[in-house]
């Protein structure tokens, strides 16, 4: 039996061969899709309620739209309607005033933009809070809540009509000597709703808090309070108000 000796040359050579070309590792299985929820599986032919709902409702949005919606179409600009003007004459302060107003144009924006008589205050334009009182025919209104054409041959009296400042009604002499007003933006609403709250009192005129229809309702606490709560007065000068009212009157509430 042979063996190696030293003089032999041996060597080993490795019979691992290099791999060439391209590593392929092993084919993983596609994941199956997962079940959308929003649209499950149904068998061929039927409906599931989602779908007859986004399908109904497709239709409706559909039929609602106009013929050629689709289509790009051109706005016509709309023509504004045009004010109608009218000439009207009624008695402001004693005075006649010949006016052209719109048909639209309330008693209040008839006095203080055509005629100027700023006296007459715009606060709530909703007849709530009273600074626009002027005094119609005799008696008090809310001028924001009529139209000017309203009052055609009308008798109108805001503040300016009832005094001056060198000849003030007494009224208005009440309310400055009784520190009736704060910022004096409700004062000439207030003052003439009092003048003319008087006059009524002095017809008979009953008001909501009247116990006896029949007898002259007199000014008590309980009528001026109901009499003139159509007037705000936001600084609450209320107390003075009523002082100054009841001193015109010539009565003790």
């Amino acid at each position: 039996m042979g063996g190696i000796g030293n003089d032999e040359t041996f060597s080993l050579k490795s019979t691992v061969r290099p791999l060439t070309g391209t590593v392929r590792s092993n084919p993983q299985p596609e994941p199956e899709p997962m079940n959308d929820p929003d649209k499950p599986e149904v068998p061929s032919g039927e409906f599931t309620r989602r779908q007859f709902i986004l399908t109904g409702t497709a239709g409706l949005a559909a039929s609602a739209l106009p013929q050629g919606a689709g289509a790009q179409t051109t706005v016509q600009p709309t023509t504004a309607m045009q004010p109608v003007l009218t000439k009207i004459r009624m008695t402001v302060n004693d005075r006649p005033a010949d006016l052209e107003v719109d048909t639209r144009t309330t008693l209040l924006d008839a006095l203080r933009e055509h005629m100027h008589l700023n006296g007459t205050k715009k606060g709530c334009d909703q007849g709530q809070c009273g600074a626009c009182t002027v005094i119609a025919d005799g008696r008090r209104i809310n001028s924001c809540l009529t139209l000017a054409v309203m009052h055609e041959g009308g008798s109108i009296t805001t503040i300016e009509g009832l005094g001056t400042p060198e000849k003030m009604h007494p009224m208005q002499s009440a309310f400055v000597k009784c520190d009736g007003y704060q910022c004096g933006y409700c004062t000439p609403g207030q003052i003439c709703s009092a003048v003319a709250m008087l006059a009524e009192i002095k017809a008979g005129i009953p008001s909501h808090v009247t116990a006896d229809l029949t007898k002259n309702p007199g000014l008590t606490p309980e009528e001026l309070r109901e009499r003139m709560s159509g007037n705000i007065c936001r600084c609450g000068a209320y107390s003075n108000i009523a002082e100054a009212i009841t001193e015109v009157s010539g009565r003790n509430p």
